[in-house]
């Protein structure tokens, strides 16, 4: 009940920037379904949902649950509120509570939002997906709607505290993308990667964001400690198309894609 009260009340509010929506029919008006996002800002929270007559479930940062204070208690009332989860991104069996939590989201016929990036872009690119949302897809059957979000950014970047009024945010929803067809294979990480990079390659169609195969949090890191993002793990221009998986399911030898660092993606 909070959700529908809550937009109701910032419905008016988040009006005066004129977001604007693409595709909203191609998210099914009912059943189980997960909307992979980019991550642009902490404004896609409230945009992205906005123009959907349905619930949308985020999986959210643990971090928004544990602040402290006036300000911590203000937001983790609102972000349980509006039916949002607390997900502890620290990997291992963390992850594979989150995936837990999320197929039963969807196992209740809901829709699922979920930002394979795994957290903020420091730059406005769009960064390499993590597997988790692969998982989802082949574990849960349910289709997966790219949703791109459109100068939140701009809007909104990090450390800026109040939204400009003069951007203009939205949001585009690209076609269901079915990976029925890989059933079975949730364990296999070619096929994990070769379906996390398919969906990431219809955000940056849909978005029109450069491709950096690199993680976000990785960037992230070094800018922390005081280095400017090296040029090494970018790909000049789009993203390559993601690797065609044949019907036995697994990428033929030539276009398994090569792994960036040691151990199995994160959730």
């Amino acid at each position: 009940m909070f959700y529908w009260v809550a937009k109701a009340i910032l419905g008016p509010f988040l009006a005066l920037f004129r977001p604007w929506a693409e595709g909203t029919g191609n998210v099914p008006r009912e059943g189980p379904a997960i909307l992979a996002s980019n991550h642009l800002s902490f404004a896609d929270h409230f945009f992205g949902p906005l123009p959907l007559p349905r619930k949308v479930t985020f999986l959210a940062k643990a971090e928004y649950f544990t602040g402290r204070g006036l300000k911590g208690l203000v937001s983790k009332a609102f972000f349980r509120g509006v039916g949002q989860i607390p997900v502890d991104r620290a990997g291992g069996k963390a992850s594979d509570r989150a995936l837990a939590t999320g197929l039963r989201v969807l196992a209740e016929g809901m829709l699922l939002g979920i930002y394979p990036e795994g957290t903020r872009t420091p730059d406005g690119r769009l960064y390499r997906g993590k597997t988790g949302v692969a998982r989802l897809a082949l574990e849960s059957g349910a289709p997966v709607i790219p949703m791109a979000m459109v100068g939140t950014f701009e809007l909104m970047p990090p450390g800026r505290l109040w939204p400009r009024l003069r951007i203009r945010p939205g949001v585009r929803f690209g076609q269901p993308l079915d990976f029925s067809r890989y059933a079975g294979l949730e364990s296999d990480r070619l096929v994990l990667r070769a379906i996390t990079d398919e969906i990431m390659y219809a955000l940056m169609e849909l978005s029109g964001q450069e491709y950096v195969d690199e993680y976000a949090q990785q960037a992230k890191n070094r800018l922390r400690a005081g280095r400017r993002l090296a040029p090494l793990p970018r790909r000049a221009g789009p993203a390559p198309a993601p690797a065609q998986i044949p019907e036995d399911g697994r990428p033929a030898a030539a276009e398994r894609p090569v792994a960036s660092g040691p151990g199995p993606d994160g959730a």
